[in-house]
């Protein structure tokens, strides 16, 4: 009985996927975005439409959709989990960034204020991100 030949392992990179891959990640995660976003108008806690608030989120969501794309990649997670992972990352929007924010704070022993950024905002009065 002979031994097939195993298949070449290649590397994952961040050129190595297609733009077809990205397309779906992106997709997926502001989807999630929006969803979010209608959720948030429907509970009050957005009075009306604000455009500028609908492209922050809708931003944000794709940029963790990334993120989590590429850690489900790196950790070999079937495409299925991946994708389920890329809309409920992008539903979470900025909320996932500051409990990851939490979790490498503690684990690199950071002092939780270091992480934080306080800008003013128009009406003078400081705001933190």
């Amino acid at each position: 009985m002979d031994n097939p030949m195993p298949l070449p392992i290649t590397e994952k990179t961040l050129t190595s996927f297609q733009i077809l891959t990205y397309a779906w990640v992106i997709g997926l995660s502001t989807w999630g975005g929006l969803v979010n976003y209608i959720s948030k108008i429907k509970s009050g806690a957005i009075a009306r439409f604000n455009i500028t608030e609908l492209i922050g989120d809708v931003t944000i969501s794709g940029f963790t959709g990334l993120l989590t794309f590429w850690m489900c990649q790196a950790a070999d997670l079937p495409e299925l989990t991946t994708a389920v992972c890329v809309g409920i990352s992008g539903h979470m929007g900025a909320r996932l960034i500051a409990k990851l924010e939490q979790i490498l704070s503690r684990k690199f022993a950071l002092a939780q204020d270091e992480t934080v950024v306080v800008i003013q905002k128009k009406d003078g009065t400081p705001g933190v991100f």
